[in-house]
């Protein structure tokens, strides 16, 4: 049983899985960076500071008015946190969005990698070391 696992675990695609997942994990680091500390306060800038993050409706319980959504939950009170869940779908849309504009670069810088690839494949190689040897030993025997 222990060498099936070996086995199982030395194949390339649980590897290759291990690996993604890896990369995945820091990339995600990154592009949450991206979005929370550049993009998010450009758009800020531009939607004059838009945060629904503190939007939400109180269902049971006493939370002062203007309370922070943070405040209200530290006091008990049961609330209906929509605007958490806007901006969570705002942060989702844009993290989204970036990532499509990483793929689609790194998908075009690929295409151009395999064009550059068929075209040496295209090009005459030219002879061969054998094929000079063979016209050097035509040429003596003349």
């Amino acid at each position: 049983m222990l060498e099936e696992f070996k086995t199982f675990i030395a194949k390339g695609n649980v590897m290759d899985m291990a690996v993604g997942i890896i990369i995945g994990a820091a990339f995600t680091a990154i592009v949450t960076s991206l979005v929370g500390d550049l993009i998010n306060p450009l758009i800020g800038l531009v939607t004059g500071g838009v945060d629904f993050t503190n939007n939400y409706a109180v269902l049971a319980g006493d939370v002062a008015e203007g309370a922070s959504l943070e405040a209200a939950r530290e006091t008990g009170a049961s609330v209906f946190a929509y605007g958490a869940f806007i901006m969570a779908i705002v942060n989702f849309l844009i993290i989204a969005w970036v990532v499509f504009m990483l793929v689609k670069m790194v998908n075009r810088v690929k295409d151009a990698a395999a064009e550059e690839e068929e075209a040496a494949e295209e090009a005459p190689a030219g002879p061969s070391e054998l094929d000079i040897l063979m016209e050097i030993r035509d040429a003596l025997k003349k």
